[in-house]
């Protein structure tokens, strides 16, 4: 008999996480949308579910370690693992100006959801992918992260120069490499996806892709076989260089 594998998404009320949601649970996942709005969370999980995908929502505000806990209780309750583990959740922040111009607390804001976030979580819930025959964490970066891309004149990405946002997906790159190297060996594979520039409410809707495309990448990632990668930082067209 085939058992039910088992994701939480963050942030999953909308955008990519929406979209992976659905795209998992058309797969035959058992959905949990983690959305910091129970409201908004439930919604979304109702029109998962309307559309016959197994789905639930829980309350998850990533940047807050005690409703992480609360969460990981919860989802023990429910089904005593986690297979999939879904970094979604993110943040561009509200600064715009130039690096010279930003302070600490400017990168602070950024990076409680963006890369201290992905931390409380998954501290949260690995004992639960750890009880999982092949956990996934995968976390949702961005080329803009690359230092390779960024410090190459000729990079499309040159003249990008977002000092918080680039940065804070910098640091959640190192972040799942050392995830990566902690769990080689187990039957967890962690990985960063990159689902390119998708029209969500980070950048307004002004990007070229939509959720359903940016989601690809994480699906597949969050389905790898046991041949996968893990510590790898994968968009459609493969690996991107750190």
């Amino acid at each position: 008999m085939t058992v039910e594998k088992i994701a939480l998404i963050t942030g999953a009320n909308k955008g990519i996480g929406f979209a992976a949601a659905r795209q998992l649970g058309e797969r035959g996942v058992v959905v949990i949308v983690g959305a910091r709005d129970e409201v908004l969370g439930k919604q979304a999980a109702d029109a998962l579910s309307a559309d016959g995908i197994a789905a639930t929502s829980i309350r998850l505000d990533v940047t807050d370690p005690a409703c992480a806990a609360e969460a990981a209780r919860e989802i023990e309750r429910r089904h005593g693992r986690l297979d999939i583990l879904v970094n979604n959740a993110g943040t561009a922040g509200g600064f715009t100006g130039t690096p010279s111009q930003a302070t600490a607390a400017d990168l602070r804001e950024v990076y409680e959801t963006n890369v201290f976030g992905v931390v409380t979580v998954t501290h949260a819930m690995l004992p639960l992918l750890r009880r999982s025959p092949a956990g996934r964490v995968v976390n949702l970066s961005s080329h803009v992260g690359s230092l390779t891309l960024n410090s190459n004149p000729g990079s499309p990405l040159a003249d990008v120069n977002m000092i918080a946002y680039q940065s804070s997906k910098t640091a959640l790159n190192a972040v799942t490499v050392a995830y990566a190297k902690e769990l080689r060996g187990t039957p967890v594979k962690v990985n960063a996806a990159l689902p390119g520039v998708v029209a969500t409410d980070i950048n307004h809707h002004r990007g070229h892709r939509t959720p359903a495309e940016g989601a690809a990448i994480v699906v597949r990632l969050a389905l790898l076989d046991e041949a996968g990668p893990s510590g790898a930082c994968l968009a459609d067209e493969g690996p991107v260089p750190w």
